[in-house]
């Protein structure tokens, strides 16, 4: 089981940045990935990315805006989040999946995380 605490969330304005942090303690060695999910809106997948970070996915709407980047020394993910535009607007939260898993359904992670709210004004 892996425990996972989100932070770095906050209000910024359209073109602006943020990087969120997820840090995780227990059974690490898991490929981490973020999800969003808007008022009214399903669950997306936004960025995932290996045990070693020798794998790395998003998904086409954060494509060019949004880095996945790991520090297993510190057990900490992160997600360096460029121009953002008013559709970033969600509850961001990172979760574990199995150590060599490379996809992107919910339903595959185990354990996630809290979340931490992003909201970008027009």
């Amino acid at each position: 089981q892996v425990q996972l605490v989100e932070s770095g969330g906050g209000l910024v304005q359209a073109g602006g940045s943020l990087r969120l942090s997820c840090a995780a303690s227990g059974r690490t060695f898991s490929s981490l990935g973020w999800f969003r999910q808007a008022p009214g809106k399903e669950r997306e997948f936004v960025a995932l990315i290996s045990w070693s970070g020798g794998r790395i996915s998003y998904a086409d709407s954060v494509k060019g805006r949004f880095t996945i980047s790991r520090d297993n020394a510190k057990n900490t993910v992160y997600l360096q989040m460029n121009n953002l535009k008013p559709e970033d607007t969600a509850i961001y939260r990172c979760a574990a999946g199995g150590r060599y898993y490379y996809g992107n359904d919910p339903a595959d992670f185990g354990s996630w995380g809290q979340g931490t709210q992003v909201t970008v004004s027009s």
